[in-house]
């Protein structure tokens, strides 16, 4: 049976099939050890699991509007307005099933085919790929270590800029001056921005800031992504939810409703209660100090430069002093030492590897990296 010319050129993504890969090792009884991929070994909040077991006592669970539930998009409002200085109405908000879906509708409705979309590297992958399932124009730069005025009067023409913050897998947080700057740039060319907000929670130094922070954030178009996955631990609930001007609101609804219609009334009584919680501390210091012991494992190591990320759930290591095959790497890091990492190339840099250090406990994660080093000294 012949397929689309659009999904015949498309490939999986690089993240989601190493990760399938490692899933179908264990599931021959392999003994791996799954850097590829961030799945926190913490359970969701107290308050969701509470609020899913009142929930199932509930007489029945409807269909909610395609949007999402009234009252469970007025609480959200009132989530971005106090935690993110975001002055939103219940009518900016789309519930959705997991980031990946707002992302892919909010390109979908402010872009056509063959429009340009600005992307930093490295990048979550599913960027790229959903830019050309839609058959936009991705346009990758390297992400510069500052917003300046000199960086962003340098970028191309483009619809869209899509901005990470904080970032995925550099850890970077943007500063306050840094997005004034953006917002001053998309006014200027009349683009708009996709920001994608999905590690908020997992800050280590510094401040989170939202882009949309500012009262011009309907005029400018600024789209922000939010999910429950890695900022509260719920990796396979599947929620998150968009903030954007209630235009693009209704015409992203239009979108989803013929797809997937509105996300689970559970799920969506899961996330308001996951973002009415208290901020992860206990969470946050559990990372910290995971991030911070495999920066110690590996500071002297010579053909690994590995910076102390300021948020996130992924150490980003440049391995360019030992090889730029980083392909090659993990294929045979995987086959020799049964450890997966995500090789660069699929965030768009090679000559790096991608740590997800949050799964399983303290011993498997320094068996791991002891593992890479003692492979990498081998190369």
């Amino acid at each position: 049976m012949d397929i689309s010319r659009r999904i015949a050129r498309s490939r999986p993504l690089a993240t989601t099939a190493m990760h399938g890969r490692v899933d179908a090792m264990k599931a021959r009884g392999e003994d791996v050890i799954d850097f590829s991929i961030a799945i926190s070994h913490f359970q969701a909040p107290a308050p969701v699991l509470d609020a899913v077991r009142e929930g199932l006592r509930l007489p029945s669970l409807p269909y909610t509007s395609v949007a999402g539930d009234a009252d469970i998009r007025a609480r959200l409002a009132a989530k971005v307005i106090n935690d993110n200085r975001i002055p939103a109405s219940s009518a900016e908000i789309l519930v959705t099933n997991g980031c990946k879906q707002a992302l892919y509708q909010a390109l979908y409705v402010l872009a056509d085919p063959g429009d340009a979309v600005i992307i930093f590297k490295p990048h979550w992958p599913a960027y790229v790929a959903t830019c050309k399932l839609l058959e936009l124009q991705p346009v990758l730069l390297d992400l510069p270590d500052e917003f300046t005025d000199a960086v962003l009067e340098s970028l191309p023409p483009a619809r869209i800029l899509i901005l990470n913050n904080p970032h995925n897998p550099t850890g970077a947080v943007c500063r306050e001056a840094e997005l004034d700057r953006i917002a001053a740039w998309l006014k200027r060319h009349g683009a708009h921005a996709i920001v994608d907000e999905s590690y908020e929670k997992l800050i280590f130094d510094g401040v989170h800031v939202s882009l949309a922070a500012r009262p011009d954030w309907r005029e400018l178009g600024i789209v922000t992504l939010f999910s429950a996955s890695q900022s509260y631990a719920m990796m396979g609930w599947r929620a998150g939810f968009a903030v954007a001007p209630a235009h693009v609101v209704a015409a992203m609804e239009t979108l989803q409703g013929p797809i997937t219609a509105a996300a689970p009334m559970l799920i969506q009584l899961a996330l308001a209660a996951a973002v009415e919680s208290d901020d992860p501390t206990a969470m946050l210091d559990n990372y910290r100090q995971r991030r911070d012991l495999v920066l110690g494992l590996v500071r002297e190591v010579p053909w690994m430069t590995m910076r102390c990320p300021a948020s996130g759930p992924y150490l980003w290591a440049d391995i360019t002093r030992l090889t730029m095959d980083s392909v090659g790497f993990s294929e045979r890091l995987l086959s020799e030492h049964a450890v997966a990492v995500m090789p660069g190339d699929a965030l768009g840099v090679p000559g790096h590897i991608r740590i997800g250090y949050i799964s399983d406990d303290v011993a498997t994660l320094r068996r791991g990296v002891q593992a890479i080093i003692a492979f990498g000294n081998g190369w």
